[in-house]
């Protein structure tokens, strides 16, 4: 069987890119080329193309060269395999045109980055890729893809550090320069990304941290698509749709949405034409999904995933987890103010379908990757502001106490599993301070530096209600204490 190139003569059900790709330059470098990606910014670009402009996209990989293999030997095309309700559909997506490695091809990126022709710098390098201290929200100077960066700017291998050379280099030699878009899920992500470049900057070159700051854009984005890890299914249907083989395709749910603020130094893509949204404020927007969608994520999938559903779908079809997704959707709404042309009820009854699609198979263990990263902005902020109002905490205690089982990296069968979290060791070295003492464990964890507010840390009310979910968790199991918090709702 053939594998997917741009000599591939596609069934005429399959859409496929309406422009030609050899006549659009590129004017997009990605940081973080994965199946978000794929599924995301680069379906809205191929839209887009389809109206004119040079915005084809050159990817980077800053870390595996997975991607730029699956992807170079066929052009950069892609399948993107789309699973409704109603069936499932392929599509061929060609705005990206080439995935360069970074490890491999330094000197490569580079040129890529200061090329004049490149107007936007995006990233998906997921919110532990940027090196945000935890207790300032600023640069942390000791993360992984910081230290090595400032100790040799010049040999860049973190996403900031390439930022920051690619901008002196194309400051030094007259090069207008890019707007930076990060597209991940950070609160007021572009604020969150300039603060960290121009820091970077200021450490580098005190005179280009000032000339970043008044020449160069961030804005600040929101992204909603469902994206699940690629499997063999996902490349047995794009064979089966399209007749060409594809290890290179990626698998999403119909829904997609990307609102941003339209604040590009350069210019952009018509990215109205698949859809999105340009707003002066995204702020609302990003608010609703975090607390909302994302929120609603990591409760079912700390105790989805202790429960024994391997999948989203799964967790949905468990009425009384069911109902706590609902109970936490609805908390989360408590906390926000009026988002502009959304009815709340209505986006949480399509973010409730959209987590039962039965086409979808969303694991539970991928959304529980990094949470001490996605905690402050999906639980432990909405957890505050209704702190603060006098609401009722059980929706955020239950949460947090399921992400605190999930700490203890064994399930009820006595099987091992990895946090994945970036501060794994250090939440192991506390727990096994703790012991089994349950008061203990919520103790340390509360504790842990730069995660929960003092406010909320010191609260009687909250640890009292915290410790009292763990406690029957850890002594009755999780299905009990799903079913015991669903009666209690």
């Amino acid at each position: 069987m053939s594998r997917l190139s741009a000599a591939s003569v596609l069934p005429s059900t399959v859409r496929s890119p309406a422009y030609d790709r050899a006549a659009r330059g590129c004017g997009i470098v990605h940081l973080g080329t994965g199946a978000f990606h794929k599924a995301h910014q680069a379906v809205y670009t191929d839209d887009a193309l389809a109206e004119g402009g040079d915005w084809t996209i050159t990817g980077v990989s800053l870390r595996s060269g997975d991607v730029a293999d699956a992807l170079n030997p066929q052009d950069g095309l892609y399948t993107l395999v789309v699973r409704g309700q109603e069936g499932t559909t392929a599509r061929v997506i060609g705005s990206i045109v080439r995935v360069l490695v970074a490890p491999r091809e330094p000197d490569t990126v580079m040129d890529a980055l200061t090329a004049p022709q490149t107007k936007i710098v995006s990233l998906t390098i997921t919110e532990k890729g940027y090196g945000v201290d935890p207790k300032t929200g600023g640069l942390d100077r000791t993360h992984a893809s910081i230290a090595p960066d400032l100790a040799d700017p010049r040999r860049p291998t973190g996403a900031v550090g390439y930022l920051v050379e690619a901008l002196r280099l194309r400051r030094e030699r007259g090069i207008a320069p890019f707007t930076a878009l990060c597209c991940d899920n950070l609160p007021h992500n572009g604020k969150v990304l300039k603060r960290l470049v121009s820091e970077f900057a200021a450490i580098v070159d005190p005179d280009l941290g000032v000339w970043i700051d008044a020449n160069v854009t961030f804005p600040s984005t929101m992204v909603d698509r469902i994206t699940p890890a690629s499997t063999e299914t996902t490349f047995s249907d794009a064979l089966r749709l399209t007749g060409f083989e594809d290890r290179a395709a990626v698998e999403t749910e119909p829904f997609t949405q990307w609102v941003i603020e339209d604040d590009f130094v350069a210019g952009r893509p018509r990215w109205e034409a698949g859809g999105a949204i340009f707003a002066k404020d995204v702020a609302p927007y990003e608010k609703m999904k975090l607390r909302m969608l994302n929120g609603a994520h990591s409760m079912l999938a700390y105790s989805g995933y202790i429960a024994g559903h391997a999948f989203v779908r799964d967790v949905m079809k468990d009425a009384a987890l069911a109902m706590l997704v609902t109970r936490q959707m609805d908390a989360a709404a408590r906390t926000l103010d009026p988002v502009p042309g959304v009815d709340l009820a209505a986006y949480k009854s399509d973010l409730l379908a959209r987590f039962a699609n039965p086409a979808i198979a969303h694991q539970t263990y991928q959304i529980a990757m990094d949470g001490t990263q996605k905690l402050p902005q999906r639980l432990i902020e909405p957890a505050m502001a209704t702190l603060r109002a006098g609401g009722s905490m059980d929706a955020y205690a239950f949460a947090v106490a399921a992400w605190m089982r999930y700490c203890l990296g064994m399930d009820e069968q006595g099987r091992t599993y990895a946090l994945r979290d970036p501060r794994e060791a250090e939440i192991a070295t506390l727990l096994g301070e703790a012991g089994n003492d349950t008061a203990s464990i919520v103790d340390r964890l509360l504790d842990l530096p730069g995660l929960f507010p003092a406010d909320l840390a010191a609260a009687p009310e909250w640890r009292k209600a915290v410790q009292t979910r763990l406690e029957t968790m850890l002594a009755e199991g999780m299905r009990k204490a799903i079913e015991r918090e669903a009666r209690a709702a």
